[in-house]
């Protein structure tokens, strides 16, 4: 190494050409960025870090950096044109259900729908007891999609069901994030001995870093759709950590089981995501025949919105802002990570300002210390605009879901942050239904009365507070 280091001394010129390299490097590496036309801030900070470290940079950004898949419009299986449009907001309970229901359309893809039955499942046990009756009906096929996966009592559970209903000759298909779910790799053998499928939703390639995606762009969705005429969607993923049977700090969660026309849909999001990560599309057509249609639209409005990096309209993202900004009365929303963007934050303030009841339920310590701290770096404007926050504890509240005025809901596995709204392979369900509305204004109120409301003039020190926060809100981009 010492005789290498020598002879590389001894080159004419080196510093030029090192100089030379670092200004080519910049000006290729830099332009690309620059061209990809994203925020301002965004921008500038990947550029003065790649200048500040050299090729360090580069592998950071390849790793970490923003990303679109331009290539997945292509790969997905895109049959929307099954899910005609369809006027069910003209009656609709919200004035502004029919602009929302046309902007999720515009976004999306997906149409209005309506569903037969909705039910608010709250926490593990009701959602896990409720699936795997389900699970046992099953005679055609379960298509499943989760973000985590976990080899625990709850996991072996659901994957010992969905063993015997592949042995009862049911076609069982899992999809799993590859990082969320990592530690299940070998978990899934007695399934597939069983006659099932497992898939890997973008799997790691530490040989080959140059490929991306890596380590962003995952799915985050929680998707169960059984013989096509009931789904489950929502925020619960497949762990003990989301039982409170089997501890008293498993997480404050929220769940939704579907029948319906909307069932069409998220049976749609599965297909696709399916088709894209395995490449296989001859099951399509086996699917739609198993998927039965309704005789009749459901008394319920709802309609299926999705989002992610392949898409550059922030669907769910949009939407909320939207729906916020629609409007006449209250604002209640839930959420475990809540890292808003300056859209969001200016919905929200105004709202309050404009004399609307806003209140934010979070949890008062998350999963993660660094997104506690940049979450509580945005409360000062929002106490002073008369936002009402509250801060769940000691359980974990894991819950997303957005309630405007008395009829508009949202529910799904979108957090209120910047790697939902753009990094992350996400599912929501809007709803227009002054019944569901109430049920969810009940549970939250419930969850607020044994929540304390974060005050105002609250004692916050530089060190103890402030400055991490601030320090942490730096992150807000990647979290």
């Amino acid at each position: 190494m010492r005789e290498a280091w020598q002879g590389l001394l001894t080159i004419p010129h080196l510093g030029s050409w090192l100089l030379a390299a670092w200004a080519a490097y910049l000006l290729l590496l830099g332009g690309w960025i620059v061209l990809q036309k994203r925020e301002p801030v965004a921008t500038l900070s990947w550029l003065l870090g790649l200048a500040l470290l050299p090729y360090l940079g580069f592998f950071i950004y390849q790793v970490f950096g923003p990303q679109r898949i331009k290539r997945q419009r292509l790969r997905r299986a895109r049959s929307r044109q099954a899910l005609p449009p369809e006027d069910f907001f003209a009656d609709a309970a919200h004035a502004d259900a029919a602009e929302l229901a046309r902007l999720g359309l515009a976004t999306t893809g997906l149409a209005p729908a309506s569903a037969r039955d909705v039910r608010l499942l709250v926490d593990g046990a009701a959602k896990y007891q409720a699936l795997l009756a389900d699970i046992a009906k099953a005679t055609k096929h379960v298509h499943l999609e989760y973000y985590i996966y976990e080899p625990d009592r709850t996991g072996a559970a659901l994957r010992d069901a969905l063993a015997g209903r592949a042995r009862a000759g049911v076609r069982v298909r899992l999809l799993v994030d590859a990082i969320g779910s990592a530690r299940s790799r070998r978990f899934f053998k007695p399934l597939l001995e069983a006659g099932g499928e497992v898939a890997w939703f973008h799997p790691m390639r530490f040989g080959h870093v140059w490929r991306r995606p890596w380590a962003n762009l995952r799915t985050h969705r929680k998707i169960v759709v059984i013989d096509g005429r009931v789904a489950y969607t929502g925020g619960m993923n497949v762990t003990d950590e989301q039982d409170e049977r089997l501890g008293d700090a498993a997480y404050r969660d929220l769940h939704l089981r579907l029948e319906g026309e909307v069932v069409r849909a998220l049976q749609l999001v599965f297909c696709e995501d399916w088709a894209y990560a395995t490449g296989d599309r001859d099951f399509l057509s086996s699917v739609a025949r198993d998927t039965p249609r309704e005789a009749a639209p459901g008394p319920v409005r709802a309609q299926v919105l999705v989002s992610g990096p392949d898409s550059p309209w922030e669907a769910i993202h949009r939407l909320h802002v939207s729906a916020i900004q629609a409007a006449k009365t209250r604002v209640w929303m839930t959420t475990p990570y809540f890292v808003p963007g300056e859209a969001a934050m200016m919905a929200l303030t105004s709202a309050a300002l404009a004399g609307l009841d806003v209140r934010l339920l979070v949890p008062r310590e998350s999963d993660s210390k660094l997104v506690t701290l940049a979450a509580r770096s945005y409360f000062g404007p929002l106490l002073v605009a008369g936002v009402k926050i509250h801060e769940y504890g000691p359980r974990m509240l894991h819950s997303k879901s957005l309630l405007v005025d008395d009829a508009l809901v949202l529910v799904g596995s979108a957090n209120f942050d910047h790697r939902s709204f753009r990094l992350n392979f996400e599912v929501s369900v809007l709803f227009d239904d002054p019944g569901l509305a109430a049920e969810l204004a009940t549970l939250i109120e419930g969850e607020c009365a044994h929540a304390p409301r974060v005050q105002r003039g609250r004692h916050r020190p530089l060190l103890g507070a402030r400055l991490p926060e601030a320090l942490a809100r730096l992150m807000s981009p990647l979290l």
